[in-house]
């Protein structure tokens, strides 16, 4: 007798995939069937997920080979409180957004594509759990490819004809990042023989100063920093979620890059020891002055915005910044905070975009210029939209505040306090492009004229629809509970914070 909830990590991933295959074949009797299918299969992962986090709080890290094959012959997926709580964020995303994608994308994409979205999303979601599931460096790189193909295609999918060109240089860049990474694959298993992680760790501390794993591990650090969006690698980002349609947008944004950084400090604290990072590759000293400019040039960036999802982009240049400078810190505490952040961006910066999907929807406006009276006009998705701004100023009982603290009070923790300042100049530019567009909102007076013609019937244009608004809410919403209950997500992530440097 099987016993499924032994293969729940790779059906996880399967069954991912298949709703990629039968999707379009719903959507030729109905195109409605292809959401109904998208959001059942992302509330399974979903629940999958939770069970999943269960077994490895329960009983620790869990090893799961494919075809039965022991590794390093054969492919392992491996669950520890790092990559679960990963896997819970882009899982329970991925649901949110499908949820509320269905007006949304009816809206922003012609017709005929729909179905054809729906199945490259599922692609997209599957291609980024199995990111973070794989102990497997060859299977690591066929997953990046398969959620950087889905997303350029997910980009260009939309009506902007701007789309394609945004998605064209995300490809351009994307594959030179893929190529390094494919490299410093290429040069470990030259050296080692085997392409299993935990073997890995294992076989190079003989090796680090071997010329092939410096390269190896410089081709890692580059291609990696491409696809996080880590400053000033980030030149495909704002143009890319710009352009997108609006769910694109939301679910890139809350995921796509926050993989990225975990695949990073899975290569770094995993692959590679901390010993490595400290002692043989000056590499956190490196990633320290790049995070420190991004959090700051993010910010300045965003100030100068006009159109609200490129300032939001910029934003998130900035709080990637802050992820990379928890990492590079090097103590329980900033990494800690570090790993709290990749969910508190996540929420935050979901609920944000969602916010302005909406907008879009109701009335087209993506203009700051546009969004004045709003808050009489869309009183809860502003709402929203001001819970969410508020969280990433850092405002205390926030999510924005708890990541924030971590990260400063390991900053000292340290000794190196002159990062505390660069936090607080950063959320007070965050506060300065926040605080404009919520004046905005409720303190002045409404446009009289619309600004795209599409939309020129809606006048006075109510609320969002209840598919659109109640995820938008739940994540508002999430910003606050876990301002309050940070002990819930703080507990796992010191978990995965403690395993990253604790040699595990």
């Amino acid at each position: 007798m099987i016993n499924i909830t032994e293969h729940l990590p790779v059906l996880i991933i399967v069954i991912s995939l298949m709703s990629a295959a039968i999707i379009p074949i719903a959507g030729r009797f109905n195109r409605h069937y292809s959401w109904y299918i998208t959001v059942a299969v992302t509330f399974v992962s979903f629940l999958i997920s939770i069970s999943l986090l269960n077994r490895v709080l329960n009983t620790g890290k869990i090893s799961y080979w494919l075809g039965g094959w022991q590794p390093p012959w054969g492919i392992e997926y491996v669950l520890d409180y790092l990559n679960i709580f990963i896997l819970l964020i882009v899982s329970f995303i991925a649901f949110i957004v499908s949820l509320y994608a269905r007006h949304s994308i009816e809206k922003e994409i012609a017709e005929h594509k729909i179905s054809t979205f729906y199945s490259v999303y599922m692609l997209f979601i599957a291609g980024l759990m199995g990111m973070t599931l794989t102990g497997d460096l060859f299977n690591l790189y066929v997953f990046i490819e398969i959620s950087s193909l889905a997303a350029y295609t997910l980009i260009a999918v939309g009506r902007k004809r701007n789309a394609l060109m945004a998605s064209y240089n995300y490809l351009i860049l994307g594959t030179i990042a893929a190529t390094f990474i494919l490299l410093g694959i290429g040069y470990l298993y030259m050296v080692t023989g085997t392409l299993n992680m935990a073997d890995l760790r294992e076989l190079l501390p003989p090796l680090y100063e071997s010329k092939v794993v410096l390269t190896a591990f410089a081709f890692f650090t580059v291609g990696l920093s491409l696809k996080l969006a880590l400053f000033p690698l980030h030149i495909w980002l704002p143009n890319a979620y710009t352009h997108a349609p609006s769910v694109v947008s939301a679910i890139m944004a809350a995921t796509s890059t926050k993989v990225g950084a975990y695949v990073l400090l899975r290569i770094m604290f995993t692959v590679f020891k901390v010993e490595f990072d400290l002692e043989v590759v000056p590499v956190t000293k490196i990633l320290l002055v790049l995070s420190s400019v991004a959090i700051i040039a993010g910010s300045v960036l965003a100030i100068a915005q006009t159109n609200i999802k490129r300032m939001l982009a910029y934003s998130s240049v900035g709080q990637i910044g802050y992820i990379v400078l928890g990492a590079a810190l090097i103590n329980q505490t900033a990494m800690t905070g570090s790993l709290i952040h990749i969910l508190n961006h996540a929420i935050m910066k979901g609920t944000l975009f969602l916010v302005i999907g909406a907008v879009v929807y109701k009335t087209g406006i993506e203009d700051i210029s546009g969004l004045r009276g709003m808050g009489k006009k869309m009183p809860y998705s502003m709402a929203a939209f001001t819970i969410a701004a508020l969280s990433m100023i850092g405002i205390p009982l926030t999510v924005g505040f708890v990541s924030k603290w971590y990260i400063a009070m390991g900053a000292l923790n340290a000794g190196m306090w002159y990062f505390v300042p660069i936090i607080l100049l950063s959320s007070l530019l965050t506060a300065v492009y926040f605080w404009r567009i919520i004046e905005s909102i409720y303190f002045e007076d409404a446009n009289t004229e619309p600004q795209n013609a599409e939309y020129s019937q809606i006048r006075n244009p109510d609320d969002a629809p209840l598919g659109m608004l109640i995820p938008t809410l739940i994540l508002a919403g999430l910003c606050l509970f876990f301002g309050v209950a940070a002990f819930l997500p703080v507990s796992i992530a010191e978990k995965a914070a403690s395993m990253l440097l604790g040699g595990m």
